[in-house]
């Protein structure tokens, strides 16, 4: 059996099922394409499979929300997402309830809920209002304030991929960052399917890198 899908024994302050996440400091979130979709619009909960550097599969993570929601609010949708290991045990839950996402209306703002394991709250990810750019807070299980993140110009770039810088609180140190990964020109005409990227510290606590997982799906 491959390393990665082996039970790693229970570390100390760790989550149970997320001692694999104290070994890396990347990840790609790898959306899977889905042929109904793409051919009549018809919009299913999503499925993601997220790797490693060398793309083995590390987690698979599947929305859950209903049909009427996914049609008549889209991106907007609130969303369960669980996130599997490769045993089939649900190791993070992330919860977004539905709110708006222009950066006009400031008073009903995205932000989401990260449990690790389920019932057990890690962090929270809050978007901050701002009139040009997404920038959205990273805090602990305590609602208190840990990391930023800031988007570029209107959520978008003329370039291939677009970078979400992840900060320190006093924004002068880049620690990482979250990227929308180019996916070839039919594929972004025809679906939705995103591939994101993401990189952290090394030694970042591993509550707060399951919130940066989470922190991709909102973006």
């Amino acid at each position: 059996m491959n390393m990665y899908a082996v039970p790693s024994p229970g570390i100390p302050g760790c989550p149970p099922g997320l001692e694999y996440l104290t070994q890396v400091d990347q990840l790609l979130i790898k959306q899977k394409v889905e042929v109904i979709e793409a051919l009549v619009g018809f919009e299913s909960n999503n499925k993601y499979e997220v790797r490693n550097v060398m793309g083995q599969n590390v987690f698979y993570a599947v929305e859950e929300n209903d049909c009427l929601s996914r049609q008549c609010c889209g991106p907007l949708r609130p969303f369960n997402i669980h996130i599997l290991d490769n045993f089939g045990q649900e190791v993070i839950s992330i919860t977004r309830p539905l709110k708006c996402m222009s950066c006009f209306f400031p008073c009903c703002l995205q932000e989401l809920e990260v449990q690790a394991p389920p019932g057990n709250t890690v962090g929270y990810v809050i978007q901050q209002w701002h009139p040009l750019s997404p920038k959205f807070i990273v805090a602990n299980e305590h609602n208190e304030p840990v990391l930023k993140i800031h988007g570029p110009f209107c959520g978008w770039s003329c370039l291939p991929d677009v970078d979400f810088e992840i900060l320190t609180m006093d924004e002068v140190s880049k620690i990482g960052k979250i990227s929308k990964q180019w996916t070839g020109l039919l594929r972004e005409a025809f679906t939705d399917a995103d591939n994101f990227g993401i990189q952290f510290p090394m030694d970042l606590d591993v509550r707060m890198k399951a919130v940066m997982i989470g922190a991709c799906f909102l973006i």
